[in-house]
């Protein structure tokens, strides 16, 4: 499904993800690669790019998957590293993208579009952490992190 360049349809995503927004505008920045917004800054178009939302939500990210392996029993630092490894790797995130069914939603630059980016595995990735970012902005941690635990959950991987 090929949406248009400026607007996604937030309800569709929304959806798929498990979470609605308060503030699409989050949600529509947090899928929006850099590549498309300087196209549109170049034609004197605002627009924002996902960057600092991938930032945030890899941190936010971290934390749930710490909080929540400490709550499932796990005992040691080193447990707990390891296992947190094993749940944000690239592969795991990107996997998660997919079920959810995000790619087509990724707004992307005219050369992005033609390598056909949005499959990419650490474009699915990055995108996810995004969007926690922007659902950890616009419904703060317990959003964030009954979400993710959903997400998790349907992969098997929290304990």
């Amino acid at each position: 499904m090929e949406l248009s360049d400026d607007n996604v349809d937030t309800k569709i995503i929304e959806e798929a993800i498990g979470y609605s927004f308060t503030d699409s505008r989050l949600l529509n920045r947090s899928l929006t690669r850099k590549a498309y917004a300087n196209e549109h800054r170049q034609q004197n178009r605002d627009s924002e790019d996902q960057e600092i939302f991938r930032t945030l939500g890899d941190a936010v990210l971290k934390t749930i998957l710490v909080d929540r392996l400490i709550e499932s029993g796990c005992k040691t630092r080193e447990e707990i590293t390891n296992k947190k490894m094993e749940l944000e790797s690239e592969e795991g995130l990107a996997k998660i993208s997919r079920e959810l069914g995000i790619a087509p939603f990724i707004k992307l630059g005219i050369g992005e579009k033609k390598q056909k980016a949005n499959e990419k595995q650490y474009v699915l990735a990055e995108t996810l952490e995004a969007i926690i970012g922007a659902i950890y902005l616009d419904g703060g941690y317990d959003a964030s992190k009954k979400t993710v635990i959903k997400w998790l959950g349907s992969q098997d991987l929290i304990i």
